[in-house]
């Protein structure tokens, strides 16, 4: 009786690791534009292996960062990703219903286009509708989704030359009425958090760690978080983006990665400039209680720098 009940135990065990064992990954899409698939930066094509591109171009961008991050900490995320440079969400409901729609996602982290409206610059009327459009039909395939809508930045181009939506304003104006224009829209879609990625760039010019305005030459010591078209964001601007992305999805600390984190030695980014980085999207995202505040840095864990894992 006693080897019978023995075997029922272990039995059971072996059922319950299995079924442990056998639990998906989670799923999570990026929905955006070149902002998403990093244009204008290394950052583009970084472990495209990682990450499934659902229009297979080859992007790793920063879900590939995100990715990467995750990994690093013990998080087994199945990342995609599905992107088109120059649109909004409206493009997307147009042209790729079918490939975001057609299954469930667990997470989705998603913008619209940089100045809310191509053809109405500050105009948030259609990043509102199509966000909740959107929403809709991410929500038709998994009700529980956690929508994240990412904030986007101030364009250096949309501030500092005569072209501008924004011209002659601080170069706070246009960050804050894109957070506001996401805080209408996260609203109106239920959505589960707004990323702050702008208000994030802001934090790194205050504090001084990164330069200001671009077209006037970048003060040494600081990082430029444009690219040099000053629109989209170097690689110091799409791995501050994919901190702040991997802070508010995961709810961890961005820290806890430390001035060692493998895609920043193989991105060329030194250490200095990595915990000054993660710093500011702790501070962010704090500040948005997006994670816990009352907490220290992480103690420093690798001795030195090393290259990412194996793909997947």
């Amino acid at each position: 009786m006693a080897m019978k009940l023995m075997v029922g135990i272990l039995a059971a065990g072996l059922v319950a690791v299995t079924s442990i064992r056998a639990q998906p990954a989670p799923s999570v899409l990026f929905i955006g534009n070149s902002f998403t698939f990093a244009d204008g930066a290394p950052v583009r094509f970084y472990r495209a292996d990682t990450v499934h591109d659902l229009n297979n171009e080859g992007i790793g961008g920063v879900p590939a960062l995100f990715k990467s991050f995750a990994t690093q900490v013990g998080l087994n995320y199945d990342v995609s990703l599905e992107t088109h440079p120059g649109i909004g969400l409206d493009w997307h409901l147009a042209n790729k219903r079918e490939a975001i729609g057609g299954r469930p996602w667990d997470v989705v982290v998603m913008h619209g286009y940089s100045t809310l409206d191509a053809e109405k610059p500050g105009d948030s009327d259609k990043l509102v509708r199509t966000t909740v459009e959107m929403s809709e039909l991410l929500r038709a395939k998994n009700p529980r989704v956690a929508i994240h809508l990412v904030a986007t930045w101030t364009r250096a181009d949309q501030t500092f030359a005569s072209s501008g939506h924004w011209f002659q304003k601080p170069v706070e104006a246009m960050a804050t009425d894109v957070r506001a224009a996401y805080d209408r829209a996260a609203a109106a879609a239920h959505a589960t958090s707004v990323i702050p990625v702008g208000e994030a760039w802001l934090r790194a010019i205050h504090t001084g760690a990164a330069d200001a305005n671009p077209y006037d030459g970048i003060d040494a010591g600081k990082f430029d978080l444009w690219a040099y078209d000053h629109y989209h964001a170097s690689t110091f601007g799409y791995y501050l983006e994919a901190l702040s992305d991997f802070g508010a999805v995961t709810g961890k600390d961005p820290r806890v990665l430390g001035d060692t984190e493998c895609s920043a030695f193989e991105l060329g980014l030194a250490r200095p400039q990595v915990r000054v980085l993660q710093q500011i999207a702790f501070d962010e995202l704090s500040a948005a209680k997006l994670v816990p505040s009352a907490q220290a840095a992480p103690a420093a864990g690798r001795a030195g720098p090393v290259r990412c894992a194996g793909a997947r």
